[in-house]
């Protein structure tokens, strides 16, 4: 039986376990990237577990969330990185360069290679063939400590494209059809591999688009194979001999095939408030726009921007409507300003923004109150544009810079048929990548060689072993789709103290309930409740990190997003499934014990665990673990655990290490 494209990649870098679904397994890491927001802690993580320098073929700290330097605690921030980089090996990108996906998409991706990011859009060079996962910072300075990286063995679904897409019809709108006719939970446990002759037909750039937002589908990743499109996208990039031939076995066995007609799309629209919300855009025209922005990791590239430069060209924005182009990368910037498209569009009425993840987390051009807004990024949680009560569309370029010149949703093939003179602007690529690499440092140019804390880095914290029993209150009772954003919000205001965990502290969970926190301080321990796809969304460790600070010591939910589920085991919280029945039956307030001797239950591999409720009634709850993740919990984390391991193997950084 012949491999899937997954399949090979996975067995090149396969150190332990069975290529079988459901299994777990751990893989050899060839690259590495972390950006601001988590990167802080992955390196006081990789100070803390005293290695000497990375051990991966490439790491890359990349400065994009909060580039605008609001507070001396995010220039600190930078500053810190910049030293970690130059302290152990990595390669920094500086603010104002670009969003990590993008820059690394740029120099670094290569096909065949293996990628884990603190980032859960890290899948994005999967549409250059590499296979690229989304983790934890604890799982990211493991892995450049050159410990392996285990993952639950996903099942590999063709996506199998057929047909070319239409005018006006873009790759944005493929993966929408995916979210509407899948889910935000129709990925999970999956990798979407895409084939086929419409497959063949995409550029490298609209590939990246897809693989990107796959990561709202719930997938642990996302790839293309490659060929001619991929050889001649990194010769533009000047990386012409990085170029790999991958695709799968003829004769592959996919766990499902879903097939797509390419010329069947049309423009296509995410509704507030979840990137599956999707209807065509004709359905809801004529809603009046405020707000409309292009960019992000998504839709930031050059690609992305030209079709809507192209549009605006000697016209001019709705006067009710206010446009903003944010840049994936200052490589994008840069060619379009070299080649006029920045002068064209600012006389259209746009305004530019530095590249960065910015407005995508809250952070900047924040909506007005009860305002539409248009944006080319790829989710739209509520409250996530940094206002509560928001009203955000997901959407193509297209479709964006067409809201903006009629000032309200509108199906562009219509808008083009009222103007008369506007073409579909397609797809186009630069004949050459040639912006300045100047905000790149490289390790042999490093500044630092010691880190540089400012007064706001704390230390990473490190928890203690499992205890026997588990016995508190329901502190918080939530519904289905909690994403790490209402767990550890990123708005600036909040977001300048990732590094100190005390402070970030005070903040967990405040976007569901702001008294959270201190009712978690004030309280002996306790455990949440939560409904289906419990931690959905960003990868930010944190989100565990802080409930544990408060002393959460489980989490009770119906079911868990992947890399949420590894983060609460990374520090040490237990995550007990439990059904729709006990769902519904726990209340807030209740008194909560796990009856079975915990310490004991993890040890010896149980996996049903009694919960009693208000010495009432009682019900079963399920761990589903590996028996290394039982190891993670029992040690108290693991931090803890590698620290020990590589203490008792005399490991000081120089020597790969499996977790």
């Amino acid at each position: 039986m012949g491999q899937t494209l997954t399949e090979k990649i996975l067995d090149d870098h396969l150190v332990e376990g069975e290529l079988e679904p459901g299994e777990e397994i751990g893989i050899e890491i060839d690259q590495v990237l972390t950006q601001d927001t988590t990167g802080t802690m992955v390196w006081l993580q990789f100070e803390a577990l005293e290695l000497d320098e990375i051990q991966t073929e490439l790491a890359a700290q990349y400065c994009d969330h909060q580039t605008y330097q609001f507070d001396f605690k995010n220039t600190d921030d930078h500053r810190f990185l910049r030293s970690a980089a130059g302290t152990y090996g990595a390669h920094f990108s500086r603010p104002g360069n670009g969003i990590c996906h993008n820059v690394h998409k740029e120099n670094f991706a290569a096909p065949g290679k293996t990628l884990l990011g603190s980032d859960s859009h890290t899948p994005t060079p999967g549409g250059l063939g590499e296979l690229a996962i989304g983790a934890g910072g604890l799982d990211i300075s493991v892995a450049m400590g050159g410990g392996a990286y285990y993952v639950e063995m996903p099942e590999v679904v063709n996506i199998r494209l057929e047909g070319e897409l239409p005018e006006w019809a873009t790759a944005k709108d493929v993966i929408l059809h995916l979210l509407r006719e899948l889910s935000v939970k129709g990925g999970v446990g999956k990798v979407f591999e895409y084939t086929g002759p419409g497959a063949d037909s995409l550029t490298v750039p609209e590939r990246t688009t897809i693989t990107n937002m796959g990561t709202e589908l719930g997938a642990t990743s996302s790839i293309f194979g490659t060929d001619e499109k991929t050889k001649d996208y990194l010769a533009r990039q000047d990386r012409e001999d990085e170029y790999v031939e991958l695709s799968p076995d003829e004769d592959a066995e996919y766990a499902d095939q879903i097939t797509v007609d390419l010329s069947d799309l049309e423009p296509l629209i995410a509704k507030p408030s979840m990137p599956d919300n999707v209807v065509p855009v004709s359905e809801v025209a004529g809603e009046s726009v405020d707000q409309v922005i292009v960019g992000s990791c998504t839709n930031g590239g050059y690609e992305d921007i030209l079709p809507a430069a192209k549009m605006l060209e000697d016209r001019e924005i709705n006067k009710k409507t206010e446009m903003i182009v944010a840049p994936g990368s200052k490589q994008a910037s840069e060619i379009l300003a070299r080649q006029g498209w920045t002068a064209e569009m600012m006389a259209a009425g746009v305004n530019f923004s530095e590249a960065t993840c910015g407005a995508c987390i809250g952070i900047g051009h924040v909506p007005a109150s009860d305002s539409v807004s248009l944006r080319t990024f790829n989710r739209n949680f509520e409250g996530r544009s940094g206002i509560e009560d928001d009203s955000v569309y997901l959407c193509s370029p297209e479709v964006a810079a067409a809201a903006a010149l009629k000032g309200e949703i509108v199906d562009p093939r219509d808008l083009a048929d009222e103007l008369g003179d506007m073409e579909a602007p397609g797809i186009e690529l630069p004949d050459q990548y040639d912006g300045s690499k100047a905000d790149l440092i490289s390790p042999d140019e490093a500044v630092d060689d010691e880190l540089i804390k400012g007064p706001n880095i704390g230390n990473a914290p490190i928890g203690e072993p499992l205890g026997a029993g588990i016995h508190g209150e329901a502190l918080l009772k939530m519904e289905d789709n909690i994403t790490t954003d209402h767990i550890i919000p990123a708005t600036s205001d909040i977001l300048k103290f990732r590094s100190n965990i005390e402070k970030l502290s005070e903040f967990t969970l405040s976007r569901v309930d702001d008294t959270f926190a201190q009712r978690a301080m004030d309280s002996d321990g306790g455990v949440l409740v939560a409904g289906e796809n419990y931690g959905q969304g960003s990868s930010r460790e944190h989100a565990a990190m802080c409930p544990q600070f408060l002393g959460i010591d489980a989490v009770l939910a119906q079911s868990f997003a992947r890399i949420h589920k590894a983060n609460l085991f990374n520090f040490g919280i237990l995550p007990l499934a439990i059904d729709e029945e006990t769902y519904e039956k726990i209340e807030q307030g209740d008194d909560i014990e796990v009856v079975t001797d915990v310490s004991e239950a993890v040890d010896a591999g149980e996996t049903e665990f009694t919960v009693r409720v208000n010495d009432d009634w009682e019900a079963t709850a399920t761990l589903n673990a590996s028996e290394r993740e039982r190891r993670i919990l029992s040690a108290g984390g693991k931090l803890r655990l590698t620290k020990e391991q590589y203490a008792d193997e005399g490991r000081g950084g120089a020597t790969p290490a499996d977790d």
